[in-house]
């Protein structure tokens, strides 16, 4: 039986062989057109591309442009490129691209709603109070839009901060100076946070361009504008400052960055109790009271008006 199912599987394995070399070979013609035509799909796959990222560069330039007409204060300007630097827009051309998108708006979403008003013969007072609301809407919507982003960034960077200060005080007990620590925790955290890593990565870039370190930690603080990251930083600087240890002060920094974060983690957890109630009022407790009082609402009902009960 063992020698049957051996020559069973020898005369497989030569038929198999034999099937693959009487197969025909694609020809070297059909190969190289194959791969001509994968060539001409990358190549119209990157011009759509490239054609998409001029459309946006154009855009980009044209916002700019627009929002280069604005005469905005020192003051106003200053206070918008430091929202914008702490929502995560570093680019010199931010300040003109976001009155641009501010004014584009304003404009196209006013147009936009007496159009529409117009062609459905609104009334004129109707027709100028939605023009209004619009260009209203399209006003404040990038203001708006910022805020948020700014404030999602800070959250996220006051999260990574306390992780990325435990790395700060390994690195540095461990031997590292300052500067290393910072290159290395750039990127250890940015498997946790990719916004905390850019902003040690900036820090070690201004320190490698010439600038003090000093400076180079209170531009951290003002890129950040989280009030962690100032204190950290101003430790950190008193300590170049006064010739202190630099590990004792980032430990003490360390263990007050977590009992912080057990803090705030134990406020957001008796703050819950509170939000609860809202739904609990309005969606979970008419429920509960149609179930339970319901049919004893309908008892009564029947008593006194139809009087079924007495018979």
């Amino acid at each position: 039986m063992v020698i049957i199912a051996l020559l069973i599987g020898l005369t497989v394995v030569l038929g198999v062989l034999g099937a693959m070399q009487l197969a025909p070979n694609r020809p070297r013609a059909v190969s190289q057109r194959l791969s001509e035509l994968r060539r001409l799909g990358y190549a119209s796959a990157t011009a759509e591309q490239s054609g998409r990222q001029d459309r946006r560069a154009h855009f980009e330039l044209f916002l700019r442009r627009l929002g280069s007409k604005v005469d905005a204060s020192a003051k106003d300007a200053a206070e918008i490129r430091q929202r914008l630097v702490q929502a995560g827009y570093r680019g010199q051309t931010a300040p003109a691209v976001f009155w641009g998108v501010r004014l584009f708006l304003t404009a196209s979403l006013g147009f936009c709603m007496l159009a529409i008003g117009a062609a459905s013969g609104a009334e004129p007072s109707s027709l100028l109070l939605r023009g209004l609301a619009a260009a209203g809407l399209g006003w404040v919507m990038p203001s708006f839009y910022v805020g948020r982003k700014q404030k999602k960034r800070k959250l996220q960077i006051q999260k990574a901060l306390p992780d990325a200060l435990d790395l700060l005080v390994v690195c540095v007990e461990a031997g590292l100076g300052l500067n290393q620590a910072l290159v290395r925790v750039s990127e250890e955290i940015r498997h946790v946070s990719t916004e905390m890593s850019e902003e040690l990565i900036l820090v070690n870039l201004e320190i490698r361009a010439g600038a003090e370190r000093s400076q180079a930690l209170r531009n951290l603080a003002e890129r950040t504008g989280v009030d962690d990251v100032r204190a950290l930083t101003a430790i950190l600087i008193q300590t170049d400052r006064f010739g202190t240890s630099v590990s004792t002060a980032l430990r003490t920094q360390a263990d007050t960055m977590r009992t912080k974060r057990r803090q705030r983690a134990e406020e957001a957890a008796a703050k819950t109790t509170i939000k609860l109630i809202p739904p609990l009022v309005f969606c979970v407790f008419p429920a509960i009271f149609t179930v339970i009082l319901g049919p004893a609402a309908i008892q009564i009902y029947r008593v006194l008006v139809t009087g079924e009960g007495f018979g």
